[in-house]
């Protein structure tokens, strides 16, 4: 029988609503053989979540997910296998969180000229790890009676040419990977059908990353359709890159996004985990 691997979530460390402990059990009771957790330019919650997994004999991955910018856009970069005591990783992650946490009091101050009061109160309050994200925003929101859910308060308040929304000045596509790649991680393109981008674009996407030391892409993701599987599959094996699969969980409320529930890699797929860092992974901690 295959192992199930679940290489992509998040915990309180970041945006998460599960604490490490909580999340990696939870992993466990859905069956899930190898977790990754890649919280949010954060390593904090990683030492509790290795613990957990080895009290339960269950693989475990330290993991990253780096925020990019890349020709004005945002991508997410994984970076799975991270050597967290890393210094150079460690110095990039921090100065990424610095940034959080002036756009932060930023969506705070644009929310309050449109008559939100108190949003960046609110959302700290809400936190339990290190940084603040615009997850925390939009819980805080919704609670307030902004939106029936998140999905719409993102879409009314949060994105693009909306009252709370704040241009991100993230790490660069080449800074993210050689962090991660110095550490002696692989670096993976998160949930590539997410961007909103064209085929050429994302090819565009694919060769810079590639050119600047990435090997893997996220072929399988809890937001991936079946059709999407197909051609990210495709778009792996003709760029010649690891396929990678995680759900991106975050919280047991969101019923779509659940961990371990994913699609097998597309057959012609060759995975992550077969690259030499897997070897002996039951020693990982």
């Amino acid at each position: 029988m295959s192992k199930i691997y679940d290489l992509h979530c998040h915990s309180t460390a970041s945006d998460g609503d599960l604490s490490p402990t909580e999340l990696v059990q939870r992993a466990h009771d859905k069956q899930v053989d190898v977790l990754a957790l890649t919280d949010h330019d954060v390593t904090d919650g990683l030492a509790e979540a290795a613990n957990m997994a080895a009290t339960l004999g269950m693989g475990f991955v330290p993991g990253i997910e780096i925020s990019v910018s890349w020709q004005k856009q945002t991508i997410h970069i994984i970076g799975l296998h991270i050597d967290i005591e890393s210094e150079e990783l460690q110095t990039g992650l921090a100065k990424l969180r610095e940034f959080r946490n002036w756009r932060a009091e930023e969506i705070g101050r644009r929310l309050e000229k449109k008559g939100i009061g108190g949003a960046y109160e609110g959302a700290m309050r809400l936190t339990r790890g290190a940084i603040i994200s615009r997850t925390h925003f939009a819980q805080f929101l919704v609670a307030n009676g902004y939106a029936k859910d998140m999905r719409e308060l993102f879409k009314r308040y949060l994105i693009k040419n909306k009252p709370g929304y704040v241009p991100g000045e993230w790490a660069s596509l080449e800074e993210a990977v050689t962090w991660i790649t110095n550490s002696g991680g692989q670096a993976v393109i998160a949930h590539p059908a997410r961007y909103k981008v064209t085929a050429t674009r994302l090819r565009r996407l694919i060769r810079n990353f590639k050119d600047v030391g990435g090997v893997g892409f996220e072929v399988v993701s809890g937001t991936h359709s079946n059709d999407e599987i197909k051609y990210m599959g495709r778009l792996a094996n003709q760029f010649e890159l690891l396929s990678s699969c995680g759900s991106d969980f975050h919280s047991p409320n969101n019923v779509y996004l659940e961990l371990g529930r994913l699609s097998a890699l597309p057959e012609a797929c060759t995975p992550v985990w077969s690259d030499a860092c897997w070897h002996g992974l039951g020693d990982i901690v």
